[in-house]
C-alpha cells in the first residue's frame, strides 16, 4: 500500500497504525494520504525498518507483531514460529531471570522453548513450553513482565565473543549480496580466503533466505553488501529491536564506517541498528553494508574488497568494545 490507495486495507493498516499511537485522523479513513504516509515513515523509523512511507511485507508483518502483548495468546513453539512483541516480552522476560532465551528477537523458537522449559521445571510447574496464564502468574510472583535487567543472552554473546579466536584463521565468514554487489564480493571472498577465513558467499535475495542459509552454515560473522543506485556514501545497520542490541553487529558496524569510507573516497553514512529480516533472524553478528553510487563503487572494487578483509580482521581481534584496562597489578 502507498500514497494514493483507497479501500479497506488501508483502513485496516490506519486503524493498526492509530492503535500503536501513529495517528492518520488528517487523513479520510481508508484513504492512503499525507498523514497515513507520515505515520508510515513514523512507525518504521521506530521499528527500525527501511523508511520508504510505503506498506510492504516487511511493515505490515512488523504491524501485526506490534499488535501482541503478552497473555494475548498461548505462546509455544511451532512451525510457521509465532512471532510478536509478546514473545519478546516473554524472551526479555525469560532472559533478565536468568534463563537463556536468545536473543530478544521477538520469534518463537527453539531457545525460547528451552528457557521457559526450564524456567517451568526450575518452579515446580507442568513442563509443556507452552506460556499461558499459569506461567505468566508464575513471572508475577518473581517480578514484573519485562524487568529492565540485562537479559543472559546478552552476557552470553559479550562472552563467546571475548574468548573467540583473534584472527580470522578458521573463522566462518557468510558474505550476503543484498544486490549488484557480485564482483566485490568476489574479490573479498579471495581477500578474506587469503586471510585463512573460511567464506560462504549467499546470493539469495530474499533477506529470510539469506538469514537461514547463514544460519545453516554455522556462520561466525554475517556481512550483507548492497549497492544503492541513488546512494553517495556508505552506511551500516546492525540488529537492534525490542530493547535489544547485539553488541557484536554493532562493534562490527562501527569498524565498517571506520575504514570503508575513506578507502573508497565515499560520504560515511553512519551506524543505525534496524530490525530488517537478515539481522533479525540470524544468529551470529551481523551487519549491511549500503554503498553508493554505484559509479565510484565499481571503480574501487579492489580497495573495497581490502577494506572489508580489514574491517573483518579488525573485529576478529576486538570484537567487542572492552571496558577500561585495569591499573597495573600490585606486586606481592
Amino acid at each position: 500500500m502507498r500514497a494514493g490507495d483507497r479501500g479497506e486495507a488501508v483502513r485496516d493498516l490506519q486503524h493498526r497504525l492509530g492503535c500503536l499511537g501513529h495517528q492518520t485522523t488528517d487523513d479520510q479513513p481508508g484513504t492512503f494520504g499525507p498523514a497515513t504516509e507520515a505515520a508510515v515513515r513514523s512507525f518504521q523509523h521506530r521499528r527500525g525498518l527501511r523508511v520508504d512511507g510505503m506498506c510492504g511485507s516487511q511493515t505490515w508483518a512488523a504491524l501485526v507483531e506490534a499488535g501482541w502483548r503478552l497473555g494475548d495468546r498461548l505462546l509455544y513453539l511451532r512451525q510457521p514460529m509465532l512471532r510478536g512483541d509478546d514473545v519478546a516480552d516473554l524472551q526479555r522476560t525469560l532472559g533478565s531471570l536468568g534463563f537463556d532465551a536468545g536473543r530478544v528477537d521477538g520469534i518463537f523458537g527453539s531457545d525460547t522453548k528451552r528457557a521457559l522449559d526450564e524456567f517451568q521445571r526450575n518452579i515446580g510447574i507442568v513442563v509443556d513450553g507452552v506460556c499461558g496464564p499459569g506461567t505468566l502468574d508464575m513471572f508475577e510472583r518473581f517480578g514484573p513482565a519485562g524487568a529492565d535487567r540485562q537479559p543472559v543472552a546478552a552476557v552470553r554473546e559479550l562472552e563467546m565473543l571475548r574468548r573467540a579466536p583473534r584472527t580470522l584463521q578458521g573463522r566462518r565468514v557468510v558474505l550476503g549480496d543484498g544486490g549488484g554487489m557480485h564482483a566485490v564480493l568476489s574479490a573479498t571472498e579471495r581477500v578474506l580466503k587469503e586471510a585463512g577465513a573460511e567464506v560462504i558467499v549467499v546470493h539469495r535475495p530474499d533477506q529470510s533466505e539469506q538469514a537461514a542459509e547463514a544460519n545453516a552454515a554455522g556462520g561466525h560473522v554475517f556481512l550483507g553488501l548492497r549497492l544503492e543506485a541513488g546512494g553517495d556514501g556508505c552506511s551500516s545497520a546492525h540488529y537492534a529491536g525490542h530493547r535489544y542490541e547485539s553488541a557484536g553487529g554493532r562493534r562490527l558496524a562501527e569498524l565498517v564506517q571506520s575504514m570503508v569510507p575513506k578507502a573508497v573516497g565515499i560520504g560515511d553514512g553512519g551506524v543505525r541498528g534496524m530490525a530488517i529480516p537478515v539481522l533479525k533472524e540470524t544468529r551470529m553478528p551481523a551487519v549491511v553494508c549500503e554503498l553508493g553510487p554505484p559509479s565510484c563503487v565499481v571503480a574501487h572494487t579492489a580497495e573495497l574488497a581490502e577494506a572489508l578483509g580489514a574491517v573483518l580482521a579488525a573485529w576478529a581481534a576486538s570484537p567487542v568494545e572492552d571496558p577500561e584496562p585495569a591499573g597495573p597489578q600490585s606486586q606481592s
